[in-house]
């Protein structure tokens, strides 16, 4: 998928040829950039960097001087690309695009990461992705210090509110997702949404799924439920959860709390790339 993605987004931006490096490149003139650092945070997409590169021109070298998952800031050089300059001008624009945005995300992510040191949740991402790039901004997220939750649709079955009330309540939703599964063979973890502590015992009560999402409830409300569901069950987060209360919603026990925020609302990180003179 990762290939597939670099190479639509590269004919997105190439088309019959980047022209204006065509036209001012001599074919065989080489030289040397670096991608530099304009800002602080966490460092993401440098091995998708590396694989644009040499996805587009296999006699490019690169030289990775700071890895994924290390502090970045200002002044500091990432990597250097060298070879041909009209290969590093082609690629300029998509290795920062991606760079910048997941280095935003993955700073995001262990910003939060950080404000749950000390709790035993587990800080998950969502499917609130840009479409077509979530493997990558899932991937920021796991280099920021969080961790995925189901990919799509396809991988896991998640009960939510409108599944509840198209399929006539809680217990037919459950009763159909248990004999979907019986009857494709397919093994997937089944989750279910309660929006109230009604809800919630009506799940307790048909049982035979693995996760409960605790949706919109206050750190309060969660602390004073959580007694009452089974050990066999996860339970989730999600909801009306922000940077400031957080930390609350980790105290409270939780196994998981979910953020879609990790990856529709954060600011890009300011990189760029540097040519030296061709040599």
């Amino acid at each position: 998928m990762i290939d597939e993605i670099i190479d639509f987004a590269l004919r997105e931006d190439l088309q019959d040829g980047d022209h204006s490096s065509l036209s001012t490149i001599p074919a065989d003139a080489t030289g040397i950039a670096k991608l530099l650092v304009k800002d602080h945070g966490i460092a993401a997409g440098v091995e998708l960097a590396v694989r644009i590169f040499h996805r587009f021109d296999p006699n490019l070298k690169v030289e990775v001087l700071i890895q994924d998952g290390e502090v970045i800031k200002e002044g500091d050089i990432i990597l250097t690309v060298e070879g041909s300059s009209r290969s590093i001008l082609s690629t300029e624009r998509l290795v920062l695009n991606f760079m910048q945005r997941m280095s935003g995300i993955a700073t995001h992510t262990n910003k939060i990461v950080k404000i749950l040191e000390g709790c035993e949740t587990k800080l998950l991402d969502t499917r609130k992705t840009t479409p077509c790039i979530r493997a990558m901004e899932k991937w920021a997220v796991k280099i920021g210090g969080g961790y995925n939750h189901r990919f799509g649709l396809y991988d896991m079955i998640m009960i939510k509110d409108n599944h509840i009330d198209y399929a006539g309540g809680i217990a037919q939703a459950i009763k159909g997702a248990k004999d979907y599964l019986e009857k494709t063979g397919k093994d997937l973890k089944i989750e279910v949404e309660v929006r109230d502590t009604k809800e919630l015992e009506e799940v307790l009560a048909v049982g035979g799924i693995d996760r409960i999402m605790l949706d919109n409830f206050t750190p309060e409300e969660i602390k004073a439920i959580l007694p009452t569901i089974p050990a066999q069950y996860e339970t989730e987060a999600s909801g009306g959860i922000t940077i400031e209360n957080i930390r609350a919603y980790g105290e409270t026990g939780v196994n998981y709390i979910s953020s879609g925020a990790l990856t529709h609302s954060i600011s890009s990180l300011d990189l760029s790339l540097k040519a030296t003179f061709n040599k």
